[in-house]
């Protein structure tokens, strides 16, 4: 019978996997999200600039 508790005691989680994980969380990721709301944002900043002008 397998003993959880000592196979999670020899349990090391791999390197490789840690610095992925660190390089996706650390980088600055565009999604659809931004992209709509900041076409949504320049969208309304320009309508009312004309109606301004």
């Amino acid at each position: 019978m397998i003993n959880f508790e000592e196979e999670l005691k020899k349990f090391h989680p791999s390197p490789e996997v840690e610095d992925i994980t660190d390089t996706i969380y650390n980088q600055d990721m565009t999604d659809l999200a931004d992209l709509l709301v900041k076409l949504v944002k320049e969208e309304k900043e320009e309508r009312e600039s004309e109606a301004n002008a």
